[in-house]
């Protein structure tokens, strides 16, 4: 599934960050196809992020089974070339919270729907610094 090139690229963000935070860094790094958006070609197109619905991840399943019967009866795209990423502040430790206690579970339901998972989307410089400095808690196998 990862050498298809994306068409539809979605993003799930922490219903609590979704709060305070646009999405509008993810969504202005895709534009310029920066940080986690390097790999997906001019041909992907950024589909309106929406949230996880609140712990634990009570949304996804049913967002996720909307997004592939949209995306592949009304649009004509292979399940393969929709991609599904976490946003940075569901994966990482940062100012508006801990990594999501639930993100095994939720990129398990995005699997079972036979979507495709990226972890990461737009990677802050002050939330890096503020992990090399310790501030903020690195992920397992994160340098």
């Amino acid at each position: 599934m990862g050498d298809v090139k994306a068409k539809c690229v979605a993003v799930i963000q922490c219903a609590i960050t979704h709060e305070r935070c646009t999405g509008a860094d993810c969504a202005r790094t895709f534009v310029l196809r920066r940080d986690a958006w390097a790999e997906h070609g001019p041909e992907a197109v950024y589909f309106v992020p929406f949230t996880c619905g609140g712990c634990p991840g009570r949304r996804v399943g049913r967002l996720a089974s909307h997004l592939k019967m949209v995306m592949t009866k009304k649009a004509g795209l292979k399940p393969e070339e929709i991609v599904v990423h976490l946003s940075s502040c569901m994966v990482n430790d940062n100012a508006h919270y801990p990594p999501c206690p639930h993100l095994e579970d939720i990129k398990l339901m995005l699997r079972r729907k036979g979507l495709r998972v990226i972890e990461g989307t737009h990677l802050s410089q002050k939330a890096e610094e503020r992990r090399r400095q310790g501030l903020y808690r690195k992920r397992p196998g994160q340098q």
